[in-house]
């Protein structure tokens, strides 16, 4: 099939993006989803956890784009409508009700669980199709997503 214009095969990129895709789209759900959270948390931890949300939107807000422009990068299109993102999505949307504090920490301890695999899986097919770039992206999100479950899970120890 032969390179693209940065020189990687095509072959091994069309597997980087298709996942790089679901990844994006899994960012959107989360993103709306701790807009969600940000929104509906009631309890004792309210003032903290509502600033907390706030700030791992804004943080899931950057690297939203990111993500696409890597795909891009590649010689792709991203996806960039609600109906592609609940296609591609393997992370589950919030009904809008109330949250507790416990509940809402479990919510985003999961989904973050999840985006850490996927940044794993995503970096071995990166190394794979010699994509240093996209190696490099998802190392920067393990550690980020390794370190978000460590003080996610510090918070609920009593």
């Amino acid at each position: 099939m032969g390179k693209n214009y940065i020189g990687l095969e095509k072959d091994g990129i069309e597997t980087v993006v298709r996942e790089l895709n679901k990844y994006l789209s899994n960012l959107n759900i989360i993103y709306t989803k701790l807009h969600n959270l940000h929104w509906n948390i009631k309890g004792a931890a309210f003032f903290e956890l509502h600033t907390k949300f706030e700030e791992y939107y804004d943080k899931v807000n950057t690297d939203l784009d990111a993500v696409a422009e890597r795909i891009l990068t590649l010689g792709h299109t991203p996806a960039a409508s609600l109906k592609e993102y609940l296609s591609l999505s393997t992370i589950a949307e919030r009904e809008s009700k109330d949250v507790t504090p416990e509940d809402s920490i479990e919510v985003i301890r999961k989904d973050f669980s999840l985006l850490l695999e996927a940044s794993r899986n995503i970096l071995k097919l990166a190394e794979d199709a010699n994509d240093q770039g996209t190696v490099d992206l998802m190392s920067g999100f393990i550690s980020k997503y390794e370190k978000n479950l460590w003080m996610l899970t510090a918070f609920t120890k009593s």
